[in-house]
């Protein structure tokens, strides 16, 4: 017999897998239309548009190139609150982009470390070195790169599922690095029962296999999820702080373009750092 707690989670699942159908089909149409101005002006566009889902889990926008979509199902604003965050540090956003993943270069065997230095305050990141190299080896190049600084993280769950998602130099939830990243580590031990556990780091998608580009999300309590978002770092106890002052601010009324749920928050990554420990 079905328990409530378990048609709570099947009805969540399921209105996260309509959502991120009609995100699906709201690229297609934006891919298109992009397409056909891209002809008509004669702009060649090199990379894809990846979407994100703070959602999570999938990119927003995006097509399966940048993968940085995540999807992550819509969720009803809460009450607006103060603040708690201070100004972003002075700079902007760099616009990188590149056509194919970093080579290895990270040592697999030792342990990596991420630093996501915000304008709320900083986010420890023990980061999954040996379970998701292809992920971390990527966040070590971005972030050396400079890629992450001065990116607002776009979008916040306050219902259903919880995550803030972050990583999209666009602040849109549609960008990406131009490559996207194979899944790794979605039968780690910890993604009991379809649920991702709070302090988890994983990557956004567009719903499809190995679209992950630079979207990731991080989540701040429990949340029922299908194992298909690369699992590759664990928040510290100072972070898990942080977070919660973010999403005790609550989010924003969806955008109408996006369906972005932004946090009242002011979070901005002013740097993000990744250390051989």
């Amino acid at each position: 017999m079905v328990t409530q707690e378990q048609r709570r989670r099947q009805l969540a699942r399921e209105k996260f897998l309509r959502q991120q159908q009609r995100r699906t089909q709201a690229r297609r149409k934006a891919n298109l239309r992009n397409s056909v101005i891209a002809s008509v002006l004669g702009v060649v566009v090199i990379g894809s548009v990846a979407l994100y889902t703070t959602g999570v889990l999938k990119d927003d926008d995006g097509g399966k190139a940048n993968a940085s979509a995540e999807v992550t199902p819509s969720a009803a604003p809460t009450s607006k609150a103060p603040d708690p965050c201070a100004k972003p540090a002075a700079g902007s956003v760099k616009k990188l982009s590149w056509k194919k993943e970093p080579a290895m270069s990270i040592d697999t065997s030792a342990k990596y470390t991420m630093k996501l230095a915000t304008t709320c305050g900083d986010i420890g990141v023990d980061l999954k070195t040996s379970a998701a190299p292809h992920t971390v080896n990527s966040f070590a190049f971005l972030a050396g790169q400079g890629y992450f600084d001065h990116t607002k993280c776009h979008r916040l769950t306050p219902e259903n599922i919880f995550v803030l998602q972050c990583g999209d130099p666009q602040g849109s939830g549609m960008g990406g690095p131009g490559y996207t990243l194979p899944d790794e580590n979605l039968k780690d031990k910890r993604l009991k029962g379809n649920s991702y556990p709070a302090g988890t780091v994983a990557m956004a998608n567009t719903g499809q296999k190995h679209t992950g580009g630079s979207q990731f999300f991080l989540v701040y309590k429990d949340s029922p999820l299908p194992p298909q978002y690369t699992p590759f770092g664990t928040i510290d106890a100072a972070g898990m702080k942080v977070l919660k002052k973010i999403a005790d601010a609550g989010a924003q009324a969806a955008d109408p373009t996006t369906g972005n749920t932004a946090p009242n928050a002011t979070v901005v990554i002013d740097k993000a750092t990744v250390t051989k420990s």
